[in-house]
């Protein structure tokens, strides 16, 4: 198994990076971050306080985690990261996952994008700073950035000397009026174009399409990847951007040498790119394989606790806890009863039903997982039969749950509780 450090690993790329690798029996990941977020709720292996990418502690500070670490490759997770990572790896003694350098010098900037594609796809008229009135509206946007930060729509020349007024490298284009498009991508190590898939910019949030779906006909996006990957050396997963111009024509917005945030539209039908991007750059040949069946992605805020809790047992209700409505598996609470299992914790079903409870187990097919279910008279008293203190409790009832902690005195959760244990 190779040792895998992604950084930053909060970032939305670094976190998909984990869904999309977190149960390869190939690669352990790490997670590593300079500002303590998401990323130490998710990653179970998890370093802090490093450097940031700017400061020249950095690159000494990751040189140093792969040699104690024993790490097989970084894995960057933000656009600049990769490219100072990239730039001193023969310092860092491990790989780090990108295309070349030169790639990721040109996903970097967009002026050096526009550039480099000049002439071999459509790319937005780029202005200088006096601007024709009947040009107008134009849009700003840095030279190197990425997502939508710190772009903006100006209509006449009075806002462009505003908003240019003490900025850097700022890029004057062409205003794109037209629906957007994020094609997602991979390159073999051999350089062949494996896999290209647009899809639409339903809902963005941040610069990232928090809702996508793939579009229908992929024949002239396919065309202009192939265009792409033919002119820059691309090597695992990568992106580009367009939107349509006022005649409907494709125009490139930017190119990117990572997975795309919101690619796991790709991975719901098969193509993981995360995973595809550690194999080939171990050097192994991979193969892509790509279901067909419609897929919408739609994400939101997830959220994760870590709690100080320590217990050994679990005491679990049946009728509208383990099982609803009498007829369907409660699949969340299973799933941490299975999470107990793993982890050696004993686990038992304390129930009041009114039925047959071993035959309406063995029906759902949990006869097994108890290590022991005790079956009560309606006018026992639940809190009689907890044994250890060390327990949790849980069960939908609220006059249950008073009374197991009014004389247990231990942790006591209702159904909807069960994600804070997961």
């Amino acid at each position: 198994m190779k040792n895998i450090l992604v950084f930053p690993c909060g970032s939305e790329i670094g976190l998909d990076i984990y869904s999309s690798v977190c149960h390869s029996t190939h690669f352990h990941l790490i997670g590593a971050s300079s500002v303590d977020d998401h990323g130490r709720f998710v990653y179970e292996d998890y370093i802090p306080d490093v450097p940031f990418v700017s400061s020249a502690d950095f690159i000494p500070t990751m040189a140093k985690i792969v040699k104690e670490r024993h790490i097989d490759a970084i894995y960057p997770a933000m656009d600049l990261v990769i490219t100072i990572l990239k730039e001193h790896e023969s310092e860092l003694g491990c790989r780090v996952i990108s295309s070349m350098l030169e790639t990721t010098r040109i996903c970097l900037s967009k002026e050096k994008t526009y550039m480099a594609l000049n002439g071999v796809v459509h790319i937005p008229t780029i202005y200088d700073v006096i601007i024709p009135q009947k040009e107008f509206p134009v849009f700003a946007k840095p030279a190197i950035g990425y997502g939508a930060k710190g772009t903006k729509k100006l209509n006449n020349q009075g806002e462009v000397d505003a908003f240019i007024k003490g900025k850097d490298s700022i890029l004057l284009l062409e205003y794109l009026p037209g629906e957007e498009f994020t094609v997602d991508c991979f390159t073999d190590r051999h350089g062949n174009l494996l896999y290209s898939a647009a899809r639409r910019r339903n809902r963005v949030k941040d610069g990232i399409s928090v809702n996508t779906s793939f579009v229908e006909d992929q024949s002239e996006f396919e065309l202009l990847a192939h265009k792409i990957n033919d002119k820059i050396a691309f090597r695992g997963a990568w992106f580009y951007q367009v939107k349509r111009d006022k005649h409907g024509d494709l125009s490139l917005l930017e190119i990117a040498s990572r997975l795309g945030g919101s690619s796991l539209l790709s991975r719901a039908v098969g193509v993981n790119f995360a995973l595809l991007s550690l194999f080939d750059a171990f050097d192994y040949d991979v193969t892509v394989i790509k279901n067909n069946y419609t897929v919408e992605l739609d994400r939101a805020l997830e959220s994760k606790y870590k709690t100080n809790l320590e217990f050994d047992s679990v005491y679990c209700d049946y009728d509208d806890c383990l099982i609803l409505n009498k007829k369907k598996v409660n699949t969340e609470i299973v799933a941490f009863l299975y999470k107990c299992l793993n982890e050696g914790k004993k686990i038992y079903l304390l129930s009041k039903h009114d039925g047959d409870l071993m035959s309406e187990l063995m029906d759902f097919r949990l006869e097994h997982l108890f290590d022991k279910v005790i079956h009560l008279e309606k006018n026992a008293r639940k809190a009689d039969y907890i044994e250890s203190r060390q327990s949790i409790f849980i069960d939908d009832s609220n006059a249950e749950r008073q009374d197991i902690k009014s004389k247990c005195n231990i942790p006591v959760f209702s159904p909807e509780m069960i994600d804070v244990l997961l």
